[in-house]
This record gives structure tokens, sequence and C-alpha cells, in this order.
């Protein structure tokens, strides 16, 4: 089994929490998974206070290389790319994590 957490774990967790049906909490999690998407689609940043920062970075174009080819160049294209930064508290949160554990 997996260690990761998933969209559905997230639902059932708040489920637990509340009085509100699975339903509408699984409609819930989309719509706010759907606004950060959108929003980071259209180049802006999505500010979550107290969790952390989705910025959206322009990658510069540049030139690579083909392991199996080493003389031939490709071009890799500018790209948009996503940067997470942790917020302070999740920092905290972090700092306590066990890493000889993992």
């Amino acid at each position: 089994m997996s260690n990761n957490l998933t969209k559905r774990d997230i639902v059932l967790d708040i489920y637990e929490k509340t009085d509100f049906p699975q339903k509408e909490v699984r409609e819930t999690v989309q719509l706010t998974l759907d606004a950060i998407a959108q929003a980071l689609s259209e180049g802006r940043n999505v500010e979550l206070r107290n969790f952390g920062v989705f910025e959206v970075q322009i990658r510069k174009s540049r030139i690579g290389r083909n392991p199996n080819k080493p003389e031939t160049d490709v071009i890799i294209p500018k790209r948009a790319v996503i940067k997470f930064k942790a917020g302070k508290e999740l920092k905290s949160k972090l700092k306590d994590l066990d890493v000889d554990a993992l």
C-alpha cells in the first residue's frame, strides 16, 4: 500500500471531521483544485496562507544533448514550470520530521 496522500484520502478525512455529505466534500475539493490549476494556467501565483505559494516560473530555452548521440544538439524550448515555496508553519512542521524513519 502506498504511503502517499491521495485526493480520496483528503475527501475522507474532511468527511470524517465534518457533517457534510461525502459527495459535497468531493466536489468542494475538486473545485478547489480546479481553481488552483486555472490560476496557474493563467500565469498567476497561488498563495495559501500558512501553507505555501505555488509560483509560475519561466525556464529559458537552452541547448541539451541526447546521451545516445552526444554529437547532436537538441534545443529545449522555453517553458513554464511550477515552483512550490513552503510557508512558515509548514516549514516548522517539517523540522519535526524524523528523516531517518523515511
